[in-house]
């Protein structure tokens, strides 16, 4: 091999370790900020990971909204018409956050129903919900409609 063609070599292999080690680092930082959708259920059923960001999303339990006295925490119960988790939040809720709204929270999970959020979302106006809200409660509406059977005599 001349030492020309070895000098291509080395730089040809040079170049494709490069653009593999920054293909890697790329695709740590996507796994690190991917950030998946669960409903109450998935998360009462245990498929949530403990230690990842999450979103969760439901409708907010009437008469589950409670205020700390510092008047930034707030708690409240988030369902999918099949199960319940609680969410706890510290800050400015969306002004059109109120009970019985389909919101998205981001966060973590801390033991198995608490839900500690960095972010409330709520619905922008009164057709609105928020996609994966709507289809949790759809899945939830037609696995429910589905073991029921109706005979008439």
């Amino acid at each position: 091999m001349t030492p020309k063609r070895r000098q291509r070599m080395l730089l040809i292999a040079s170049m494709v370790i490069g653009v593999g080690i920054a293909a890697g680092f790329a695709l740590k930082a996507f796994n690190e900020n991917l950030m998946f959708f669960y409903t109450p259920t998935a998360v009462v059923a245990g498929e949530a990971p403990a230690d990842h960001l999450i979103r969760v999303g439901g409708l907010v339990t009437t008469g589950s909204v409670q205020r700390k006295s510092d008047g930034l925490t707030v708690t409240f119960d988030i369902t999918d018409n099949k199960d319940t988790i609680t969410v706890q939040y510290t800050g400015i809720l969306p002004d059109l956050f109120r009970e019985g709204q389909g919101i998205v929270a981001h966060g973590r999970l801390q033991g198995d129903s608490l839900f500690v959020a960095d972010e409330v979302l709520a619905k922008h106006d009164e057709n609105y919900m928020p996609p994966e809200v709507a289809d949790a409660l759809k899945t939830v509406h037609e696995e429910g409609s589905r073991g029921t059977v109706v005979t008439t005599d």
